[in-house]
């Protein structure tokens, strides 16, 4: 014997005009512009009705009448790095303006990832793509008009960070605060130099350094380890002190502060050592440590924001504050005076 229950029928839209007593065109309208155009009492009403009938529209067929599917993907390198943060931020901003989202990774590369928004293109299965890695400008070239594009290139095809994920104007904040403090003396663990972020941290460290004509003891060419941030303390002259350390990651500045621990220099009195990505063990590292927090979420709402924009022909409300932000704690501090004879 059968005993499943059988499935409710699903309310229409002509029963919410019913219940709202209005026209079923209405409700569309509703549903459509989000009641633009509609008196406050109908909205009331309308809105009343689809809560009371718990209504829920149907997609696919709104999708096959109006053309536009509600939804959009973006699009990554790989699943290898996770950019889990990022996705967040742009998906929370297109569920907020009435979209679903689906995440798609590709191997192969820029040529695979271009053929496949080709594909999505000429089907009509999205209304936008997101592409947080770089696209062919070639392949942009030959979209059909009814699929939006917009590259926000933060990644490339090794998910190596470009585009904002590079930025690399928080070392600046870090080296003035700590020569105010009183240190003249710096050191930079850098992280793989076919990081492009990397790069930029090590090419802004030596320019910021010769700008206030301060000392560089040199620049580490390490990764991203901690075992790079150890071998870089490692290379150090006793007679060093007092420095301050910029290391490529919260990892390698763990490793600093591990190998500066066991040489026995205090940290921060004898080195002050900062961090970057603001990692959730940075607070509880013994001192705890001085880091670069980078807003992931709002690269990635601005990015999904600038897609939609796109799509409804507005001008994008982006959010205007810098992606990265200085978290001082208390591996920094003012070098402490030499020891007298």
């Amino acid at each position: 014997m059968d005993t499943t229950a059988p499935r409710a029928k699903r309310p229409t839209i002509m029963e919410v005009a019913r219940l709202a007593g209005v026209s079923h065109q209405t409700v569309s309208r509703y549903l459509r512009f989000d009641g633009e155009g509609l008196k406050p009492q109908t909205l009331d009403r309308v809105r009343a009705a689809i809560t009371e009938l718990d209504y829920r529209p149907n997609l696919i067929a709104r999708s096959m009448r109006t053309r536009r599917s509600g939804r959009l993907a973006v699009m990554i390198p790989t699943v290898a790095f996770n950019p889990a943060r990022m996705l967040a931020g742009a998906s929370a901003a297109a569920h907020d303006a009435g979209y679903t989202v689906d995440v798609m990774s590709f191997e192969g590369g820029a040529e695979s990832r271009g053929e496949r928004l080709l594909d999505l293109a000429e089907f009509g299965q999205v209304e936008g793509v997101l592409s947080f890695a770089p696209i062919d400008p070639s392949v942009l070239d030959r979209l059909s008009s009814g699929t939006t594009v917009t590259v926000a290139a933060e990644l490339d095809d090794e998910m190596r960070g470009i585009g904002e994920l590079a930025d690399a104007s928080a070392v600046v904040t870090i080296i003035e605060h700590l020569a105010s403090l009183g240190h003249r003396r710096f050191f930079h663990v850098a992280g793989d130099q076919q990081f492009t972020s990397a790069r930029a941290r090590a090419q802004t460290y030596v320019e910021t350094i010769g700008r206030l004509g301060l000392q560089s003891v040199g620049v580490y060419q390490g990764d991203w380890s901690g075992d790079s941030g150890m071998a870089a303390v490692a290379t150090l002259a006793d007679d060093v002190k007092p420095l301050a350390i910029i290391a490529a990651n919260d990892l390698v500045a763990a490793g600093v502060i591990k190998a500066a621990t066991e040489r026995g220099w205090r940290v921060p009195a004898d080195v002050s050592v900062t961090g970057w990505d603001d990692t959730t063990t940075a607070p509880f590292l013994i001192p705890s440590l001085t880091s670069v927090e980078i807003d992931l979420e709002r690269i990635g709402s601005n990015a999904m924001n600038r897609l939609i924009a796109a799509i409804r022909d507005e001008t994008p409300v982006l959010n205007p504050k810098r992606s990265t932000r200085v978290i001082w704690r208390e591996s920094v501090a003012a070098p402490a005076a030499p020891a007298e004879s």
